[in-house]
């Protein structure tokens, strides 16, 4: 790898908005050198999801007639829906980020998210690391948790940006930039 390179690990959880894209391209303009941007999207668990869903059927007060029965559900294909849809909504966002004139590569990833995001800092000897999480309050918490578990593990200023907000609707509310 060159030294000119400088490389960003982005771990999103859908695919960006062009507003994002745009964003995130923006805050490296200034960089000397080639940006390439890595971006990791985490595929849902299918077996989660359906113990999501059936724990949300349980704490409902309609329980008389019972609308999802594990037994009927193949999470192999539940699986696959999920990864296919990972994949699409990945091609989106790195399209989305060339559209902004950013070099973007990217992988659907079934690891722990920061798992991934570790690795791929030190496969690509990254310079920092970017994580977009959706703005509403039960993604907020645990995702702070990606953000606070990256600083950690990673030896790189780690960015928490929420997706669909520009910088000035984060002000105050994001995480930040850290050095470690």
């Amino acid at each position: 790898m060159s030294d000119s390179n400088y490389d960003v690990v982005l771990l999103i959880e859908q695919a960006l908005s062009t507003n994002d894209a745009q964003q995130v391209r923006g805050l490296h303009e200034e960089v000397e050198g080639k940006v390439r941007y890595h971006v990791l999207l985490p595929v849902e668990d299918a077996a989660a999801r359906v113990e999501s869903a059936m724990g949300s059927l349980a704490a409902s007060e309609v329980l008389a007639s019972p609308a999802l029965v594990m037994s009927d559900m193949n999470l192999e294909d539940v699986q696959r829906e999920l990864l296919e849809r990972a994949r699409e909504e990945l091609a989106t966002c790195l399209q989305r980020l060339t559209s902004a004139g950013a070099d973007a590569v990217g992988q659907v990833v079934s690891v722990h998210p920061i798992d991934a995001l570790t690795a791929k800092v030190a496969e690509v000897d990254g310079r920092e690391a970017i994580i977009l999480t959706r703005p509403h309050v039960v993604a907020e918490f645990f995702h702070l948790d990606w953000t606070h578990r990256a600083r950690r593990k990673i030896g790189v200023p780690v960015l928490h940006l929420l997706e669909h907000e520009n910088f000035d609707e984060q002000a105050g509310g994001g995480e930040g930039v850290s050095g470690v």
